[in-house]
């Protein structure tokens, strides 16, 4: 059976990739400590050993190199943006001679090692999580003691994005069926600061009857959660190489 993939703000599949045996509330615990761990690391074998795991990660998740690539493009941005500043503002040995004289080779050195961070986060991330729907990594906040209006506003969040797209994209079109052309001129400025004001008040109404339809339904600022995670022996495998992998970690970047 041929997996279909869904291009919305979160991946979802079918059970068959190797993480989806693991417990969402795991998965979820990796992340930070991946997290944790790639921002205070302090060796580059160190950082190279994390960019392994979370390929590692991408592996077990079975994700498509074309998804992983789109969603790793905003970071190359990222990095060129960083390039093109810190050797100028990082004091250090010049690049060169002439133009290149007033850059640090310490300045690049720290751009890469910030987008290497950035990276194995995003990959960490993408590989572990990147396969659950949204109720359940909501449900895995929920049993992680995450204040539950930071979990509602997550997952309002994700739900609606698309739909304020799609608002943005009506109200786009109305502006282009009317014979607006964009240009860097002050009715251009004008008509998107108003497109932008349409959106945030018909954003506010739509929020009123979502709350007005919530409350008929019952609604009483809590979610019941029917179904609860359970730990397997595939869970206790993997908390024993997590732990394994937090203690490798602490020995190289601690002890030796």
């Amino acid at each position: 059976m041929n997996r279909q993939w869904d291009e919305g703000p979160m991946l979802r599949h079918s059970s068959a990739a190797p993480i989806d045996r693991f417990d969402p509330r795991l998965r979820t615990l990796a992340v930070g400590l991946t997290a944790l761990g790639t921002v205070a690391a302090g060796r580059l074998l160190t950082l190279l050993g994390l960019l392994a795991l979370g390929l590692v990660f991408l592996a077990l998740a079975r994700m498509p190199l074309s998804v992983t690539v789109k969603r790793c493009l905003p970071l190359l941005g990222f990095g060129v943006l960083l390039a093109m500043i810190l050797p100028w503002t990082v004091p250090g040995t010049p690049l060169g001679t002439g133009f290149w004289a007033h850059a640090s080779s310490e300045g690049l050195t720290q751009a890469g090692l910030i987008t290497l961070r950035a990276l194995i986060i995003i990959l960490a991330t993408i590989g572990l999580v990147g396969t659950l729907e949204i109720p359940v990594l909501g449900h895995a906040f929920v049993h992680l003691r995450i204040p539950p209006k930071l979990v509602f506003v997550f997952l309002y969040a994700v739900r609606y994005l698309q739909v304020l797209q799609d608002e943005y994209h009506r109200l786009r079109t109305a502006m282009v069926t009317r014979g607006f052309r964009p240009a860097m001129n002050r009715h251009t400025y004008r008509a998107y600061g108003y497109l932008v004001g349409m959106l945030l008040v018909r954003s506010l109404e739509r929020s009123e009857r979502i709350l007005t339809a919530m409350r008929c339904r019952g609604f009483r600022g809590k979610f019941y959660v029917l179904d609860h995670f359970h730990f397997t022996s595939w869970d206790v495998l993997f908390g024993l190489i997590c732990v394994i992998a937090t203690g490798l970690y602490f020995g190289w970047e601690v002890v030796w």
